[in-house]
């Protein structure tokens, strides 16, 4: 019952954020004008009368505001997106044609942000002394330039220096070329990279201190051995309580870093969509990263329960609360 209960508030979580999704999307897109524009094919159209209003008709645009939401809502709710203003295709097969390429871009920038948040902590871990201060010292500066710089104006940098200086990647990712997609994939990780690495620097140093650490000190473990037993796990559980906000992150990233190494994907779609207007498609793609996000979130909360039996202790616990005595 408890399982149950689980997949019905993920349920519950994930239609609440569909509707509140879409409804501010339809609501900010119809604010910023008519989208009769993007339906007769652009600027410059020249349409007649008679095709304005038989356009009008056709997508429900004379029907009053209320009306024409509560419609996007039924068809998210059927799973029926409708068919682009722009590009006279089915959302769905529009977006399904542009998420595997986003989602492969996120996946890498996220196990690429891991590994040198990992790498990070565990050199800052084993340096010891004077020098081992100095080098911590440097580290933790570069976890925080690296947190805080934006993606646009590193991914800037990255085509600058390997692209247009050195030659030895290209400044655009198309297509499945492996060279294509490192700069893309550094661009998101870096930053993630940075904010994952203080966070688990300081649950290192916590787990650290711990009883835990001090007795395995005690029986005649090395530091080495302590930090990869022991500390380092520990050390893992707030990134990992993270990574959900992460992917959703990056997969709003990816919409900076698409249109900036002109790769295909989820995010180019979205960011020309909306440039159109094109309210059905952007609705589609929105609500679609929002149900991404709620799912990765909830595969992060399983695995965190899979790598920390305490939570699994914890939460039957708290789940049924104990009976009052008789006569209290």
């Amino acid at each position: 019952m408890r399982a149950l209960r689980w997949v019905v508030r993920r349920l519950g979580s994930a239609l609440l954020v569909a509707w509140v999704v879409a409804t501010v999307v339809f609501f900010a897109l119809r604010a910023t004008g008519d989208p009769l524009e993007a339906i007769l094919g652009g600027p410059g159209s020249q349409a007649s009368d008679e095709a304005v209003a038989a356009a009008r008709s056709a997508y429900a645009l004379d029907q009053p505001l209320i009306v024409q939401y509560l419609i996007q809502l039924g068809r998210i709710a059927t799973l029926q997106l409708g068919d682009s203003y722009s590009r006279r295709q089915p959302v769905s097969d529009l977006i399904l044609a542009q998420l595997p390429a986003t989602l492969l871009l996120a996946g890498l920038a996220l196990a690429t942000a891991w590994l040198l948040a990992l790498a990070g902590t565990a050199i800052a871990a084993t340096c010891r002394g004077r020098g081992g201060r100095i080098a911590r010292t440097v580290l933790h500066a570069v976890e925080t330039v690296a947190a805080v710089t934006p993606q646009f104006w590193l991914g800037a940098v990255l085509i600058l220096v390997f692209a247009a200086s050195w030659r030895v990647l290209p400044a655009t990712s198309v297509g499945a070329d492996p060279a294509g997609l490192i700069l893309p994939v550094l661009t998101l990780a870096v930053p993630i990279a940075g904010f994952l690495a203080q966070v688990m620097r300081d649950s290192l140093a916590e787990a650290d201190r711990a009883p835990f650490a001090t007795t395995a000190r005690s029986r005649g473990a090395g530091e080495t051995r302590v930090l990869l037993r022991h500390t380092l796990r520990h050390a893992s559980l707030p990134a990992l309580a993270l990574s959900g906000w992460a992917y959703g992150s990056l997969l709003s990233g990816a919409v900076v870093v698409e249109a900036l190494f002109a790769r295909p994907g989820l995010g180019r779609l979205l960011i020309d969509a909306a440039t159109q207007r094109d309210v059905p498609l952007v609705i589609g793609a929105v609500v679609v990263v929002a149900l991404l996000y709620v799912v990765v979130i909830a595969i992060t909360d399983a695995l965190e329960l899979v790598i920390d039996p305490r939570l699994r202790a914890r939460r039957p616990l708290a789940a049924t609360a104990p009976e009052p005595a008789v006569g209290s």
